[in-house]
């Protein structure tokens, strides 16, 4: 996914010879991953990454929504209408998407997955075909939620049979703070994580902040730039990437609860998030709620979330950003037409 670039990657490994860096890309979580490191030993460089593409993969296999998985295994038994106890780390990942979803009044919620899946987005490739309507007033008359979900310890059932879970809006960030937590423990403090768009910085590149670029969702390359401190992390949810086309509109995944149709007021929304210990995990989940809140809710839901640094781009390429993020952008050739916000 093109969400955010990593910039003058060739450049930076042209530098080598000053400042060893070594670069690792994979494909895990349905997208690009990529992972750079400043370590004077090119091995401990090499071995970290490996760790934190080890972790990935893991975490990709053991709660992917829609192959055989701990996550799947959870599903079924919702299904059933019965309890299942389940690994410490799953009961705490679903009591975790279950907070972020309460606070950002249920807009992500982790709990459609079959939603996801009747508008095909629980595949590799889409089919360009809508589903039934009657199917989606059926799902939305059933209203299920995260906020169904029961945990007692590691014990998880389901107030509603109806609710399963997909994490695809919210373990990227996930990963990314395992990642941090994992170079840290190796000894490396400067690198670049990028997860399909989702991008954490560790300390510096020479002394330099990590400058990644903010895609532009209708154009070709980076519309903005912006330098990342130790530790911050930026995401954007867009229409861009997962979505398909019938008779000329488009439908993408970003899928709003309330209506059962894909959010349309809005093309992409970027969020950067000062370093804290959860920082990756709100540069994916708290994008989602504030681009499905449209035009007349954005502003409100970030301020809801206490994001301070947003960007959105509606559906007529109008672009909004909060103030505290204007003062950090870096345009690429002339700056575009923008409405600046408290």
């Amino acid at each position: 996914m093109r969400h955010c670039l990593i910039l003058l990657a060739l450049a930076l490994l042209a530098a080598c010879g000053r400042t060893p860096l070594q670069e690792q890309q994979a494909y895990v979580f349905g997208t690009r991953v990529e992972v750079l490191v400043v370590s004077a030993e090119p091995e401990q460089g090499r071995q970290a990454i490996a760790a934190v593409l080890r972790e990935f993969d893991r975490l990709h296999r053991a709660y992917h929504a829609w192959q055989t998985s701990e996550l799947t295994a959870l599903n079924d038994a919702i299904a059933a209408g019965k309890p299942l106890t389940v690994t410490p780390e799953l009961a705490a990942l679903v009591g975790e998407a279950q907070a972020l979803s309460k606070q950002g009044n249920y807009l992500f919620d982790p709990g459609i997955g079959q939603l996801i899946k009747l508008w095909g987005f629980q595949a590799d490739e889409f089919k360009a075909e809508l589903p039934p309507a009657a199917a989606i007033k059926d799902w939305l008359a059933k209203k299920p939620s995260i906020a169904d979900i029961v945990i007692d310890g590691n014990r998880i059932s389901s107030r509603n049979r109806q609710v399963a879970l997909d994490f695809g809006g919210y373990l990227k960030g996930v990963a990314l703070d395992r990642a941090a937590a994992i170079l840290r423990a190796q000894g490396i403090n400067h690198a670049l994580i990028n997860i399909g768009g989702n991008v954490m910085a560790l300390g510096s590149k020479e002394g330099k902040k990590w400058r990644v670029g903010i895609q532009h969702p209708r154009q070709p390359g980076p519309m903005a730039t912006v330098a990342l401190d130790d530790g911050e992390a930026i995401g954007t949810s867009g229409d861009y990437q997962r979505f398909f086309e019938v008779d000329g509109q488009r439908y993408a995944h970003l899928l709003d609860p309330r209506t059962g149709y894909p959010a349309d007021q809005t093309q992409a929304v970027t969020v950067l998030i000062p370093a804290g210990p959860k920082a990756g995990t709100l540069s994916d989940a708290s994008s989602k709620p504030i681009f499905i809140a449209g035009p007349d809710g954005w502003r409100e839901m970030a301020k809801q979330l206490e994001i301070g640094l947003v960007l959105r781009v509606d559906r007529s390429d109008r672009i909004f950003v909060t103030e505290a993020l204007r003062q950090r952008l870096e345009f690429i050739g002339q700056a575009p037409a923008l409405t600046t916000v408290p």
